[in-house]
């Protein structure tokens, strides 16, 4: 060992105090590396759920990094008795030198403090919307949805997002506290349409598909009102009606879980096609150029005949 000491000063210039420190932070990462590893045999061995592992995984790759950075860190300041003081002029310099890291440092840390998301949830971010599917101490991972695919399904891509847009744009989180969402399908009718039986058709196609989940609804919402303040006077489907330039809007809103938007939508509308192609009375609209009659199609209190022009005595 002190040939080997002498030689690595000789061919390198490396001191013995130099060395000792060398040997004894690869000594260190080592052993830290070896207990995580034997950590995690555990845990596999013990738990089949993809998720726990994940969390496993990462929450003791930050517990050795953490670690490593002390220890290794005493060894080479050892001048440095107070950890405090340490970490003080470590955290000052790299305040000064790595500003941007910093902030998505502290953005990693008020993700896991206050839990805006979790793995695994859906989230919009910065005109972005996604599955998380990573956390990491800079940045976390998404797999992209929405964009230019209908009904928030997934595009294919990954999104990597900085920790430091936490706080800088609105985070909004599909998946916690109400866990649904509102959807609205508009089916638009001609104004010659019998707009009633329609609209009870719709209502009827709605209960079928959303009634099931008011219940459950409600149970959530009274468990997010115990951290939000939120509260719904009406949780079942309903159907609202309104009036467009070419026909009778009859708008579809009823709740449904945010990754089963497009399923449930497709349902609905194929319900909504089989029904209206048996009713008679019952036509779609859309854009179309018309040439209206008003003396032979208007109302009779209505035609141009019977009115007297402005200002005729």
């Amino acid at each position: 060992m002190d040939q080997l000491t002498q030689w690595m000063q000789d061919a390198w210039g490396i001191s013995p105090q130099v060395q000792g420190k060398i040997f004894s932070s690869v000594t260190t990462i080592l052993l830290i590396w070896l207990v995580r590893w034997l950590v995690l045999r555990v845990a596999y061995r013990r738990y089949e759920d993809v998720r726990i592992r994940y969390r496993w995984r990462k929450t003791s790759l930050y517990i050795a990094f953490m670690v490593g950075v002390i220890v290794v860190g005493r060894v080479w300041f050892v001048g440095i008795q107070s950890l405090s003081t340490f970490l003080g002029l470590v955290s000052a310099g790299m305040a000064i030198a790595l500003r941007t890291p910093i902030v998505n440092l502290a953005g990693w840390a008020f993700i896991l403090w206050r839990r805006p998301f979790e793995v695994g949830d859906r989230i919009e971010i910065d005109n972005v919307r996604g599955d998380v599917i990573d956390q990491r101490i800079f940045m976390f991972t998404m797999m992209e949805v929405g964009n230019w695919v209908d009904a928030d399904q997934s595009t294919g891509r990954v999104i990597h997002v900085p920790n430091g847009k936490v706080f800088e744009q609105s985070l909004a989180n599909y998946s916690k506290g109400f866990q649904y969402i509102w959807n609205e399908i508009p089916v638009l009718i001609t104004f010659e349409s019998n707009w009633r039986r329609a609209k009870e058709l719709l209502e009827r196609i709605a209960t079928q598909h959303g009634e099931h989940l008011s219940k459950e609804a409600e149970k959530r919402v009274r468990e997010a009102a115990k951290k939000f303040m939120i509260f719904y006077s009406k949780l079942t489907p309903t159907v609202y009606t309104s009036v467009r330039d070419c026909g009778v809007l009859l708008t579809i809103r009823y709740l449904c879980e945010p990754r089963r938007r497009r399923a449930t939508e497709q349902a609905i509308w194929e319900n909504v096609l089989d029904a209206f192609a048996e009713s008679s009375d019952i036509d779609f609209a859309y854009p179309t150029q018309r040439f209206y009659d008003n003396l032979a199609e208007g109302k009779e209190g209505a035609k141009a005949e019977n009115r007297t022009p402005s200002g005729d005595s």
